[in-house]
């Protein structure tokens, strides 16, 4: 009996590894290659440097990013380098107009 309570907590140990620290990983690499398959030539992206732009062209590992509104300027990045995928800006992200009243 006591052989089993000395592996019951290296065995307890080993269950909340997994819980807290593994499967979250698991589940943020998913995500992460989903969105990596599901970028498309328009969308507003960016990388994980932090460079903002548009993809102009898809390759199967590769990816051009224009950095300017001309798209005068195209980038090449990894497909892995991607960080995020701009969404439309929604009314309450935009600043709203400043009052003229208030100078009062």
């Amino acid at each position: 009996m006591e052989e089993l309570t000395g592996l019951l907590l290296p065995i307890a140990f080993l269950a909340v590894l997994y819980l807290l620290l593994i499967r979250p990983q698991q589940k943020r690499r998913k995500e992460q290659e989903q969105m990596v398959r599901s970028v498309e030539v328009g969308d507003d992206v960016v990388t994980i440097g932090g460079l903002h732009g548009r993809v102009v062209a898809l390759g199967d590992t590769s990816m051009d990013i224009a950095v300017d509104a001309d798209e005068d300027v195209i980038v090449r990045y990894e497909r892995s380098a991607l960080g995020r995928i701009v969404d439309e800006p929604t009314s309450s992200d935009e600043h709203p107009p400043e009052d003229e009243d208030d100078e009062a």
